[in-house]
Parts: structure tokens; sequence; C-alpha cells
């Protein structure tokens, strides 16, 4: 499952709708949706997220969130390391080689290296 389809679930879940209802009120089919939720296809397009949005009456911040979620919910990734030194490759592919095998409390761990390092980048003038 994506973020994003984690989200959509949730909200749709939290409303009392169904995946069929919902995927007819979209226009889309029940399985494409189905598909989006588990992370079966990849990030949806802007068109769609305004009418998701529109459809779960979502407000500004929720909304927000969502295309966040998105943004970051392609079960695909690939990741560019040409130009940067061999370590850099070396960590990715060791990274896409392992991911299926960490725990949870590893993938936290990482993130907040990730996050933290982010926060370091904006301090700095």
């Amino acid at each position: 499952m994506t973020p994003f389809g984690e989200a959509v679930r949730r909200i749709r879940r939290k409303r009392g709708i169904t995946q069929k209802e919902m995927a007819k009120a979209l226009n889309v089919s029940p399985a494409y949706l189905s598909a989006l939720e588990s992370g079966k296809r990849g990030k949806p397009g802007f068109d769609f997220l305004q009418r998701v949005a529109g459809y779960l009456n979502i407000i500004w911040d929720e909304a927000d969130d969502l295309f966040r979620v998105a943004a970051i919910s392609h079960p695909r990734v690939v990741v560019d390391t040409s130009g940067l030194p061999p370590d850099y490759t070396a960590f990715a592919n060791r990274l896409a080689g392992e991911i299926r095998t960490l725990p949870p409390q590893t993938i936290r761990e990482l993130s907040a290296v990730l996050a933290n390092a982010a926060k370091s980048r904006e301090k700095r003038p």
C-alpha cells in the first residue's frame, strides 16, 4: 500500500463510502480505485486528486496532505545517482535490495535521519 492509498482508504472508510460508490462517483472503475488504494497503480494525476478531494469534501489542510502523500506514493521508485560518488550508488542499490526485509522501526529511524538532514539544510544560510 502507498501513503496515498492508505490515506484515501482511511478517509473513505471513515465516511462509510464503499470503493464501488466512490469509483462510480469519480467515473473510474472499482478495479482502478482498488489498485490505487493497494499500491498496484502509480501516483494519480492532478485532475483525479482534485476529484477525490471534491468528492470526499476535504478541507484545504487535509487536501494539501492528500496531495503531498500522492506525490510520494509511486510504488516503483527510481533513484538517479549519476554524477554522485560511488558510495551513494552502492547505498541506493543496497536499500533497493533490502527494503522489503527491513522492520518498521528501521524505516522510521531512516526516515528520521532524512528528516533531520533536511532540517539541517534548511537552517544553512
